[in-house]
C-alpha cells in the first residue's frame, strides 16, 4: 500500500486542520480523500481522538465500504462518504463536522439563506437542508441513508456550485476538488451560519440577498469571465 501513502498524509492533515481551525471536537467528524484511478478511499478511523490521530492511522477502503487494508477499523460514516464520490465523480475530499453553528441551523431543519455578498461569493443559493428521515431509514442502512438523502437534495442542484450542505437534526458534510478543498468549504459554512445567525438575530426580517447582486458576486469568481483573483 506505498503507493497510497501520500494519500493517507494529506487526509490526516485535513482531519487535523478540521480539528485546529475547532471545527470538530472529540472523535466527532472526519475528512476523507479518494484516488480516483482505483477508487480507494481513504478516511479517518473510527473513535480516534484527533490529538492521537497519526497518518498510519488512516483507513483505506473502496468504494463498496471494504477495507483494503489490516488496521483500525474505518469512520462509522464511510457508507456517506463513499456515496458521495460515486455521485459526484468530479469530488476529490469530502469533509464532516459537527461545527456548532452549521450544525445549530442543521437541527433547526432550516436551510441557510443567502443574506449578504459573503455568502453570494461561495454559492448562488441557500446552503440547503436535507429532509428529516423517516423511522424505517433510521433503522435501515443509517450511513448509506445520510448520502442518499444529501443526493436527494441536490436534484436539480449543482454540487458544484454549491460544495456543501446540512443533513437535517446531524450536521454538515462539505466536499470539492480535494480534501483540503473539502475542509476549506467547511470552514467557509461555519462562517456563513454564523454570519446568517447573527444576521437573523439582528434583524429577524432580513431579506435574501436580490438575484442579480448574487449573480454579480458569485460569477465574479466562479464565472466564464471570473474578475476577481490574480
Amino acid at each position: 500500500m506505498g503507493s497510497f501513502e501520500e494519500l493517507k498524509k494529506i487526509v490526516y492533515e485535513c482531519n487535523v486542520e478540521l480539528y485546529e481551525r475547532g471545527l470538530v471536537f472529540h472523535t466527532f467528524g472526519n475528512a476523507s480523500g479518494i484516488d480516483r484511478k482505483t477508487g480507494v478511499v481513504a478516511i479517518k478511523p473510527s473513535g480516534v481522538p484527533y490529538e492521537e490521530l497519526a497518518p498510519q492511522d488512516i483507513v483505506l477502503v473502496n468504494l463498496d465500504n471494504e477495507p483494503i487494508e489490516s488496521g483500525l477499523r474505518p469512520s462509522s460514516d464511510t457508507p456517506t462518504h463513499t456515496s458521495l464520490y460515486r455521485a459526484f465523480p468530479n469530488i476529490g475530499g469530502v469533509a464532516h463536522t459537527h461545527s456548532t453553528l452549521a450544525t445549530a441551523w442543521a437541527q433547526a431543519l432550516r436551510p441557510i439563506p443567502c443574506l449578504g455578498t459573503t455568502h453570494a461569493d461561495y454559492l448562488p443559493v441557500s446552503v440547503p437542508c436535507t429532509q428529516p428521515m423517516t423511522d424505517e431509514q433510521v433503522r435501515g442502512d443509517y450511513e448509506a441513508e445520510t448520502g442518499r438523502q444529501i443526493i436527494k437534495a441536490f436534484e436539480g442542484l449543482s454540487h458544484t456550485e454549491v460544495p456543501m450542505v446540512l443533513v437535517a437534526s446531524h450536521g454538515p458534510f462539505t466536499w470539492g476538488r480535494s480534501p483540503r478543498e473539502a475542509v476549506h468549504h467547511s470552514a467557509v459554512l461555519e462562517e456563513l451560519a454564523r454570519m446568517a445567525l447573527f444576521s437573523m438575530l439582528l434583524n429577524p426580517h432580513t431579506a435574501e440577498l436580490l438575484p442579480s447582486l448574487i449573480d454579480r458576486h458569485f460569477n465574479r469568481k466562479h464565472g466564464e469571465d471570473a474578475s476577481y483573483g490574480q
